[in-house]
């Protein structure tokens, strides 16, 4: 999937509307056609058949449609009313970030496309039953009633499960397994476990020009294949400054590019080809996405932790619950080789300079904000020497001892002034002390010293 198609997925994926709309589109349609051939079958089905099928008259069968429509009309104003407290709880609860979790739940979005469709189906349905007026014989669309009926039994049962199902979705645990199982996604598009072997990038050639951005946002995704096709066609590298999640600012630089022949210098339209084709090959939204966002994930669990660990709430429980799925994800990272990503043209030459989220970054971001606010309490403390052990566990190279070694230095300060009793200070020192110890041994002098 490439990243316009991968963009347009997302954005359909997080919004309420689309499924409903297109059931809503398949039910008009089934409501016309199926009253056809209820006509075109009438009287010659078998008696086995049309006995299950509806058996009253005009009067009877407009009754029943009409109160299938009014009934589920109310139902789904009922869920619509449902979702948007949900999702007002979420964000004052949990993060305005988490929204597009909840948005995207595909539950929410087949049982308003089940509610919605059998409302516009019974609709369509009614205004083919025709009572007997003199010559005109009357007409009962059996078949298309009897769908109206199940569709109808249907949606009550889509109405508990529905009611079930929000229950659940409000709970902080599930909320931080979608979110936690959208992020080990976007980490599988974005480091996936056969990724080239970490290169340098190249350092900006003499005659570097830089792009600015044409528009203000935050930086959704970058179109990969079309940065090649210019960097190639234009005799260029082109390095990507920004990284997915960031904010571009309209007129300030975003990308740098400079000519594959060092010696050489761009002309005026070729530098004025590189902006544009560098601007139509990165996409820019209001917030951030899933897409290309690495870093988007943990920022939401982060927010979750930080809201959970505020005075008004006081909920370290789920902080230390955050802490564990952050843990999971960091955990993943070491062998994926995280960082600046060069692609290649046919030569085996850098064309393309993509800049994503080192593990330091990530690292940090993670840790930062729970060791501000949670430290103070003895089990976040605690859950946050556990995720620097388990990182460095998973860290069987030992390329990132120099990471987490600055970060369980920074785990000691912390203890040091949270106020703890003595014991538990003692306690929580010694697992700092031990992490230190640990992540120096067999540093090279210069990371060691860092």
């Amino acid at each position: 999937m490439n990243s316009r198609t991968a963009r347009i997925a997302d954005a359909l994926r997080t919004q309420l509307w689309p499924v409903p709309a297109i059931a809503v589109l398949v039910a008009l349609a089934l409501g016309t056609v199926l009253p056809a051939l209820d006509a075109a079958l009438d009287t010659k089905l078998p008696g086995n058949i049309s006995g299950f099928l509806f058996g009253g008259g005009p009067d009877a069968a407009r009754a029943v449609l009409q109160a299938i429509a009014g009934s589920l009309i109310t139902v789904t104003s009922l869920t619509f009313s449902l979702t948007v407290v949900t999702l007002q709880l979420a964000s004052s609860q949990f993060s305005p970030r988490v929204l597009r979790t909840f948005a995207a739940d595909k539950f929410v979005h087949y049982t308003l496309a089940l509610f919605m469709s059998a409302f516009a189906f019974a609709l369509t349905v009614l205004r083919t039953v025709r009572s007997a007026s003199g010559p005109t014989a009357g007409f009962v669309p059996e078949i298309s009633v009897t769908l109206a009926f199940l569709l109808s039994i249907a949606s009550i049962l889509g109405l508990v499960l529905f009611l079930a199902h929000l229950t659940r979705e409000i709970r902080a645990e599930t909320m931080m397994q979608r979110v936690a199982d959208e992020t080990r996604a976007t980490l599988e598009r974005c480091f996936p476990p056969d990724r080239a072997p970490w290169r340098p990038a190249p350092p900006a050639g003499p005659g570097f020009i830089r792009i600015e951005a044409a528009r203000t946002g935050f930086l959704t995704s970058v179109d990969y294949q079309e940065l090649i096709r210019l960097a190639v066609a234009e005799g260029a590298v082109i390095r990507i400054d920004k990284t997915p999640g960031s904010s571009v600012i309209q007129g300030v630089p975003f990308a740098t590019a400079w000519p594959l022949d060092s010696s050489l210098e761009f002309d005026l339209e070729t530098a004025k080809r590189l902006a544009k084709g560098s601007t139509k090959a990165i996409h820019t939204g209001s917030e951030r996405t899933h897409v290309q966002d690495v870093a988007f994930g943990f920022r939401q669990l982060v927010d979750v932790a930080a809201r959970a660990l505020s005075p008004g709430v006081n909920d370290p429980t789920t902080a230390v619950h955050v802490l564990g799925h952050l843990s999971g994800l960091l955990c993943q990272l070491p062998a994926r080789m995280p960082g600046t990503q060069c692609l290649m043209d046919e030569q085996n030459r850098v064309r393309v300079v993509l800049t994503l989220p080192e593990l330091a970054d990530l690292l940090d971001l993670s840790m930062a904000q729970p060791r501000l606010y949670g430290t103070s309490d003895p089990e976040v403390a605690e859950r946050l020497l556990e995720l620097l052990q388990e990182l460095s566990w998973s860290d069987h190279a030992g390329s990132y001892r120099p990471v987490i070694l600055h970060q369980a230095q920074n785990m000691e300060t912390a203890i040091k002034s949270a106020g703890h009793l003595p014991q538990k200070t003692a306690e929580l020192l010694e697992s700092a002390r031990a992490l230190v110890a640990a992540n120096t041994e067999q540093l090279p002098p210069s990371a060691s010293s860092l």
